[in-house]
């Protein structure tokens, strides 16, 4: 456990340095919006697309672990709804409040450092994963919350979903990456070495945003911020660990890496989509803050114990 914490510090250290560097002006809000943007279009997308096209969808793919990850996600976004409701708060932040305690910094921490802690064929798995989170719980917050304003499903609701799917670089970047893996085109020497240049900014680079981008987030709410961070690092990777496990069995490697990034703090375009849509923004900023403060130790924990398992 002692050594998977250690491996896991030098991603919290740039974390931490990215911090240190928004909270003391030195990385000012507008050079970490550039940064971010940087590695969500460039770094991040040459990475995503050069490990998909040296994937085969065919070998990646597989249905029962899918849903297993959609119904350990499901529960947990159910129980969240169904407290925020009880709650008396309108459906747009309930659909928030859901979306913090099911959808992990898969992309900008999770990629980078669950291939590099779990092995190179942890690349499909946490693949699938996020390719579940950006289409099929990605979209469902956008419906419930415009379709929550206007009282109604209008074709309108589903123009902008479809928009947000194809505009969104992650899901392009992966598509295009098996479309090219499905024609077995090989990728030429210079273009390879022109996506692991750019592709090798993408782990620095988001690790350095992410902390830099906490600096500007607020604790408010924090009562509300546990219970969501509580959701997110420990009763999501523990309803996915039942699925995956006993409900639903997934070869134990798929099943320990989808448990591992069930395990991921509160993504961070879940603040993006609130601030977007002016649904309980600061709710979302604390949540972020305090679970991924927190999964400096939870994630260590986890990832040491699946892998124990495995």
């Amino acid at each position: 456990m002692l050594a998977i914490f250690l491996k896991t510090l030098p991603f919290f250290g740039l974390i931490a340095l990215g911090y240190w560097a928004g909270r003391t002006r030195f990385f000012s809000e507008e050079a970490t919006a550039s940064l971010t943007k940087f590695v969500f279009y460039f770094a991040l997308t040459a990475m995503l697309f050069q490990f998909s096209a040296n994937l085969s969808l065919s070998d990646v793919f597989n249905w029962t672990f899918v849903g297993a990850y959609l119904w350990g996600s499901a529960v947990i976004y159910l129980i969240a709804t169904a407290v925020a409701l009880l709650r008396r708060v309108p459906v747009g932040e309930a659909a928030v409040e859901a979306q913090c305690a099911v959808i992990g910094n898969v992309g900008f921490l999770g990629v980078p450092m669950l291939v590099l802690l779990m092995g190179p064929q942890a690349i499909g798995p946490v693949m699938l994963v996020l390719a579940v989170d950006l289409l099929i719980f990605g979209s469902l917050i956008v419906i419930l919350i415009t379709g929550g304003r206007d009282g109604r499903m209008s074709l309108r609701v589903f123009k902008t979903v479809g928009w947000g799917l194809i505009s969104n670089p992650m899901i392009v970047s992966i598509g295009l990456g098996f479309l090219w893996s499905g024609l077995e085109l090989p990728i030429p020497g210079p273009m390879n070495e022109f996506l692991s240049i750019l592709g090798g900014a993408a782990t620095p680079g988001a690790l350095f945003a992410i902390g830099a981008s906490l600096a500007s987030k607020s604790a408010e709410r924090v009562s509300i911020a546990g219970w969501l961070s509580f959701c997110k690092l420990v009763l999501h990777p523990g309803a996915v660990a039942v699925s995956a496990l006993v409900l639903f069995p997934v070869e134990p490697y798929a099943a320990s890496v989808m448990i591992a990034a069930a395990a991921l703090p509160v993504a961070g375009n879940v603040y993006i989509l609130a601030q977007h849509y002016g649904v309980a923004p600061t709710r979302v900023s604390a949540s972020i803050l305090m679970s991924t403060v927190a999964s400096i130790v939870t994630v260590s924990l986890v990832i040491g114990w699946v892998a124990g398992a495995g």
